[in-house]
């Protein structure tokens, strides 16, 4: 059984879909003292699939806590997370003296109750497998690489793909090399939430068509400031793909103004710029997770 939210319902009503499974939605009532009532479907599952993505986190988390408890306390054998969109794997150390790895704790809350967490190009820097971040029974990583490198493989420019610092680097190079495309990798340095520099003057991108890739779109600052440099150095047209749609403060629409031709995301949030569509490769993957514990119990 799947378990859904009105948040992200169109998204896991394909992966039901694609499955052929039940689905259920739990109901949410937040309280004007900002506490939420939680409700549940009728449940006669051992194992649960509760999908919901993490934007927006702080109120979904608590949920998730309430719900994965109430879960285990009916009975429920096992529990799986899909959060297309992992929350706080930004802050995975400290900058300055005192700061909260948010990272390594909010992982370790969701291990505690789920038995597979399963998400979509988690923000991994400093560290290289989700476990370190989530030391879940069967923590999943779901890579989008394939998808994008379909949605780009039948253009005819050729774009150049340019990652816009070095956190991008995994991504547009798995992008690049699924669909035979080149690509670099810009420098940044970030002096706010708000303040960037990106530094693209080596590229050869006059008269050129570029497409910029990053995993998560914010307030936009750092692919403002790249397609800013990118025009100044000549190139012809400036797409940017991301993964993760979060497009805060206007994001979209700073970027439009910036020379953006076109934005184009994956559905891990649901969003106008979604192009890409995780349904399919996301219930490949539960399949696969299903068949793997079957055969390992």
């Amino acid at each position: 059984m799947i378990l859904g939210f009105s948040d992200s319902r169109v998204q896991a009503m394909a992966v039901v879909e694609a499955l052929d499974a039940r689905y259920g939605e739990v109901g949410i009532h937040r309280f004007p003292d900002g506490e939420s009532k939680v409700t549940l479907p009728e449940i006669k599952a051992e194992h649960v699939v509760v999908f919901r993505s993490l934007q927006d986190p702080n109120d979904k988390l608590v949920e998730l806590l309430l719900v994965a408890r109430a879960l285990r306390n009916q009975g429920v054998k096992r529990l799986s997370l899909i959060a297309p969109y992992l929350c706080y794997m930004r802050q995975d150390c400290a900058f300055q003296p005192g700061e909260i790895v948010s990272q390594k704790i909010i992982g370790e809350f969701l291990a505690g109750l789920f038995d597979d967490v399963v998400t979509v190009d988690p923000h991994l820097h400093r560290i290289s497998r989700l476990e370190e971040a989530v030391p879940a029974r069967n923590p999943i990583v779901v890579p989008a690489a394939p998808l994008f490198a379909r949605y780009l493989a039948n253009r005819s420019d050729k774009p150049l793909l340019v990652g816009p610092d070095a956190e991008s680097e995994q991504w547009v190079s798995a992008i690049a090399k699924d669909c035979g495309l080149p690509f670099v990798v810009a420098f940044k340095q970030r002096f706010g939430d708000r303040a960037v520099s990106v530094e693209t003057t080596d590229f050869q991108v006059r008269g050129r068509s570029v497409v910029l890739v990053d995993d998560v779109a914010s307030t936009g600052t750092t692919l403002t400031e790249a397609v800013a440099k990118l025009r100044a150095l000549g190139a012809e047209n400036v797409d940017v793909l991301v993964t993760h749609p979060l497009f805060v403060e206007n994001a979209v629409d700073k970027l439009r103004r910036s020379g953006v031709s076109e934005i184009g995301s994956s559905d891990s949030i649901l969003h106008s710029t979604n192009v890409v569509f995780l349904a399919p490769i996301l219930a490949e993957t539960l399949r696969n997770a299903l068949d793997y514990n079957r055969n390992s119990s």
